[in-house]
């Protein structure tokens, strides 16, 4: 019934019922008014089950019968008592997400911190949300310990993707009652562009070899490599490869040169074909310095205002794949 009010209304009496917060930074704690506590389904069956024994030791003054009652009832009651100590009190923190690939998993780092002097069993961990897998995770915390859970939304485009909401629940020990409480932790995962597929070649200014080097003539000569994609067929080393066929199964080698001049490596957007979409611009954008990287090959990067010169390294290809997931289309 609560559904047919308007949105408003519901996700106001949600929050207030469930203490739905917004992001939490820091540490949070789970005091007694943030843990929930109903009969599960065997719960409820076991109650049905304790109502009929004990009217059933009314009408017939069965002794053994009230004492069977009364004892299945108190360990009811223990059991409720456990299923509520095993959440509430709990410390929960935010660590690390690493950046991510628009399609793939974002992996969230979140930490269960117990300082009380009892273990705590089966605490499930999952998002909730609409789109999101029912995927939650197990977690047991010692004593005065702590311990690491790593729960995956999908990164389905760039930019800045938060934490969904996370449901902690347990049913530990008997499983008659489930507790549960909601945490919004402060953490979001930074996506990247996803990679063009079959994206064309890197865009070199004049004649550069795939390894950087320059070809200033067949005097250069500098020796053989194991081919590479992309390779010229003209500069496979066929002497080569017809003496070490049998030795080296087949592989194919190239020739390499040296010396004459570096071929510049420039990604700009202003070049890309204006026909492209944007969202398309930015993942060809994407593939190019991932494959630059992998090559090692230096490249300047041109997006809009945000200009890094020539460069090679995880602090340049990450400063570029940021500046990528975080371009805002006009």
């Amino acid at each position: 019934m609560l559904r047919t009010l308007p949105a408003v209304f519901y996700k106001a009496i949600n929050r207030w019922v469930f203490q739905l917060r917004n992001a939490e930074p820091g540490e949070v704690f789970l005091n007694q008014r943030r843990v929930f506590i109903v009969p599960t389904k065997p719960g409820l069956g076991f109650g049905v089950m304790l109502f009929v024994l004990f009217i059933g030791s009314v009408n017939y003054n069965l002794s053994l019968g009230f004492a069977l009652t009364f004892l299945m009832a108190g360990c009811a009651v223990i059991d409720m008592h456990l299923t509520f100590r095993n959440l509430a009190h709990l410390y929960l923190a935010a660590g690390r997400a690493p950046a991510v690939f628009a399609g793939e998993e974002a992996q969230f780092e979140l930490h269960l911190i117990n300082r009380r002097k009892h273990d705590r069993y089966a605490i499930w961990l999952g998002f909730i949300g609409e789109g999101l897998p029912d995927l939650a995770q197990p977690a047991d915390v010692a004593a005065d310990a702590s311990c690491r859970v790593l729960l995956s939304a999908p990164a389905r485009q760039r930019g800045w993707l938060a934490a969904p909401r996370i449901r902690l629940q347990t049913r530990f020990p008997l499983g008659l009652l489930r507790a549960w409480s909601y945490w919004q932790p402060d953490a979001k995962v930074l996506v990247y562009p996803q990679p063009e597929q079959n994206a064309p070649p890197l865009p070199m200014a004049g004649e550069a070899k795939e390894d950087g080097q320059g070809r200033a003539g067949h005097d250069d000569f500098a020796g053989i490599r194991a081919y590479q994609a992309g390779d010229s067929m003209k500069h496979l080393a066929w002497r080569q490869i017809a003496r070490l066929g049998m030795e080296s199964n087949g592989t194919l080698v190239t020739k390499h040169f040296e010396g004459g001049a570096a071929g510049r490596l420039q990604i700009d957007f202003a070049t890309l074909p204006r026909h492209m979409d944007v969202e398309m611009k930015l993942s060809r954008m994407s593939r190019w310095v991932i494959e630059a990287e992998a090559r090692g090959l230096p490249y300047a990067f041109r997006l809009g205002e945000i200009v890094f010169a020539a460069a090679i390294g995880p602090a340049h290809q990450e400063d570029c794949l940021r500046a990528l997931a975080l371009h805002e289309s006009a």
